[in-house]
């Protein structure tokens, strides 16, 4: 009998979620196809992909990338955290009207950033969002915007939602390489933004891909499908830097604070900088993400253990020296 082999278009493939994403989906035989704006230039990450040009801003290249796909993994945000009111919105618009068309899955990484202190400290799938950030404002539009395509468009949604990402390809945007250490950089000490005794929750971004790629699998999935992903939990939040510089063979490095107080001098000129300062309150409480339907669902969730997934996001990151990555960087 011959089969069709499933097609899954990866709208952010060069950054961290979308590349392992895209990865745990090939390990299961989905003939991958990615969007850049430049694919000669980022091709070699992803050899095995069909890389195509095109931009997540115009309509006619999303829907001339996604012909015949299955999955459309929406991966992409503004860079440098830019411009998200003029480009979050029309670059989802773009992704539904391609999913509509090719009777795709719709697929979003989903963020903490839509939940204001009222439903801290564990979150569930069903509490009430009310962000009291931009961005955050922004991320609940973004997923009532998919949940009523799903509903009265008949799009099929699914959105995972995970804490802070960490892993071997990581995105430039985010806290572990923007605080914590510096890419391509030895870990002489470690820079770690929350109040130490405060808990807070990761996400190891192939664990995360690989829970996208099992949901993917069940034929049960809901039409709108949203689930919490619980990942690693440090009820202590500064053991992921006590962890890390164990792991990076500086068990004595510093772990210095965030220099909160200087981000309003540099934020009217870094739009990164007002970012992130905008984003404080979440590492001032303990902020978790309640599991319990996820694994009702899957029956367990995909968990490497922190020291393992920890040396491989420092080796990716370019932070190991060779004789301490090999045999630990991702294949």
């Amino acid at each position: 009998m011959e089969t069709t082999t499933k097609i899954a278009l990866i709208l952010g493939a060069t950054g961290g979620v979308g590349f392992e994403t895209a990865r745990a989906l090939a390990a299961r035989g989905y003939r991958i196809r990615a969007m850049h704006r430049d694919p000669e230039r980022v091709k070699a990450l992803l050899p095995g992909a069909d890389w195509v040009r095109g931009d997540a801003m115009l309509c006619a290249d999303v829907m001339a990338a996604a012909t015949g796909c299955d999955v459309i993994f929406h991966g992409v945000n503004p860079p440098g955290y830019k411009n998200w009111a003029e480009r979050v919105l029309p670059m989802a618009e773009n992704s539904i009207a391609a999913a509509k068309e090719n009777g795709a899955r719709l697929v979003l990484p989903g963020t903490v950033y839509n939940y204001g202190p009222d439903a801290f400290p564990l979150l569930r799938e069903d509490d009430r969002q009310d962000p009291v950030t931009k961005k955050g404002r922004i991320r609940v539009a973004l997923e009532a915007r998919l949940e009523r395509a799903a509903w009265a468009e008949g799009v099929p949604v699914l959105i995972l939602r995970g804490g802070d990402f960490f892993g071997p390809h990581l995105a430039q945007n985010s806290w572990f390489s923007n605080a914590l250490v510096k890419p391509d950089k030895p870990v002489r000490s470690v820079v770690y933004p929350g109040a130490r005794d405060v808990g807070h929750a990761w996400a190891y971004l192939p664990d995360f891909a690989e829970t996208v790629a099992r949901l993917l699998e069940r034929p049960d999935l809901p039409r709108f499908a949203r689930f919490h992903f619980g990942g690693h939990w440090f009820e202590r939040g500064v053991e992921i830097a006590e962890r890390l510089r164990v792991v990076a063979g500086a068990p004595n490095a510093p772990i210095r604070g965030m220099p909160w107080a200087l981000l309003p001098l540099l934020a009217p000129v870094s739009t990164t900088f007002r970012e992130l300062r905008e984003m404080r309150y979440l590492w001032q409480v303990p902020v978790r993400l309640d599991n319990s339907a996820l694994v009702a669902f899957l029956g367990e969730e995909p968990h490497t253990g922190i020291d393992t997934a920890l040396r491989r996001t420092l080796a990716g990151l370019g932070c190991l020296p060779a004789d301490v990555t090999s045999g630990f960087a991702a294949a």
